[in-house]
């Protein structure tokens, strides 16, 4: 995370050290010629989205509380090593093999492996800008969402591709980093992703105007949320305008 209590839109985004070394992957891998502008146009559609969707769907309209993040996604030893298994599968290694064709001249065998480094590398990024420009918590989720949908995409090109080779030891590599992040990033995706870490968001975003009260409907049990909401109704209604009319309106 840059920044402890994220910034507003318009102030200048200080990028850390892995946003910068994402930044420095997708200008040398831009440099390789490797890059179509199909994947420069999806990075630029995701940056204005981002203010699309902050916009007119989900408006930050207080702090986001870093406990909250943190109760949906915390650290642990299994959560700190599906992190780092992703990394190591998803960039690490499919990095390591694209310059290994690279300094073998041989820029057919892994031309298609580039799109999803180079879109991984963007998400990564767009992740930090999304998070330090304060954005809420539901448009910064948007973000993994959208990259690793289309990513299946990219890697179901490059799994094509790396089967329509002749054998050999290499391209036996480039099969198994391919099937491998068909595996990793389907579940994370599918398993993750949607069932689990977007419903937490929404539920934690549609809660915020409680915790400005002192108590988290999201991190509460369900039978103290219900205590809580029907005993604090009106005011919760008055403070933060959760209800269409007021109790001056509908006396007129």
């Amino acid at each position: 995370m840059t920044t402890k209590n994220p910034k507003k839109h318009g102030k200048i985004i200080f990028l850390t050290k892995l946003q910068l070394k994402c930044l420095t992957i997708m200008i040398s891998f831009a440099l390789t010629g490797m890059v179509s502008i199909q994947e420069y146009v999806i990075l630029g559609f995701s940056y204005i989205y981002l203010h699309i969707l902050s916009k007119f769907a989900f408006p930050n309209t207080s702090p986001i509380n870093p406990s909250v993040f943190a109760s949906i996604f915390p650290r642990s030893k299994t959560n700190d090593a599906y992190v780092l298994l992703t990394a190591i599968i998803g960039l690490f290694l499919p990095i390591t093999y694209i310059f290994h064709g690279v300094l073998e001249g041989n820029k057919s065998r892994i031309e298609a492996a580039v799109p999803h480094v180079f879109l991984l590398a963007s998400q990564v990024f767009m992740e930090g800008v999304a998070f330090s420009s304060g954005f809420s918590l539901p448009v910064f989720v948007f973000v993994p969402v959208f990259y690793n949908s289309y990513r299946l995409f990219s890697i179901k090109a490059w799994v094509e591709n790396a089967f329509l080779k002749v054998e050999d030891g290499s391209l036996m590599v480039g099969k198994a980093l391919a099937l491998a992040n068909v595996g990793i990033w389907t579940y994370n995706l599918f398993g993750f992703l949607l069932p689990d870490f977007l419903s937490k968001v929404l539920k934690a975003y549609y809660s915020l105007p409680f915790m400005d009260m002192g108590v988290s409907l999201f991190l509460a049990p369900k039978k103290e949320s219900l205590q809580f909401f029907l005993a604090n109704l009106n005011s919760i209604s008055e403070q933060n305008s959760l209800f269409p009319y007021s109790k001056s309106e509908k006396e007129n």
